[in-house]
C-alpha cells in the first residue's frame, strides 16, 4: 500500500535523514522550470516505465507532481513494481509551497 506523506513530515526526513530519501519529481519539463524541490529526480510521468532502473529501491522513495494526482499513480505503479518503500507528496509541489517553502512558486 502507497502511504501519503504530508509536507512537513518529508521537509524533516529530507532533514534528518537525507541519504535515506529520494524525492522523485514526475510533472512535465515546463512545469519544473516554474518551480521544483530540490534535491529531487526528475523523470516525467511518462518515462518511469522506461526509466525505472535510475529510481533507487535501497531509499524512501517520495513521489511528487503539481497537486497529488500523478504522483500518487506513479507511487502506485512503483510498489506495484517492487518499491516497497514508496509514498505520495501529499498535496504535491502546491502544498509543499503552502506548508514548508512559500519561496518556491506556486503555479496553476
Amino acid at each position: 500500500m502507497v502511504e501519503s506523506l504530508e509536507p512537513p513530515e518529508v521537509a524533516r526526513r529530507m532533514k534528518e535523514t537525507p541519504d535515506r530519501i529520494v524525492l522523485l519529481d514526475v510533472r512535465e519539463p515546463y512545469e519544473r522550470h516554474v518551480a521544483a524541490i530540490e534535491p529531487s529526480l526528475h523523470i516525467p510521468m511518462s518515462e518511469v516505465p522506461e526509466r525505472l532502473d535510475e529510481i533507487p529501491k535501497d531509499r524512501e522513495v517520495v513521489v511528487y507532481c503539481h497537486g497529488g494526482a500523478r504522483s500518487l499513480m506513479v507511487a502506485g505503479y512503483l510498489f506495484g513494481r517492487g518499491y516497497r518503500s514508496v509514498a505520495n507528496l501529499s498535496g504535491g509541489i502546491d502544498a509543499w509551497s503552502l506548508q514548508v517553502d512559500p519561496n518556491v512558486p506556486r503555479y496553476d
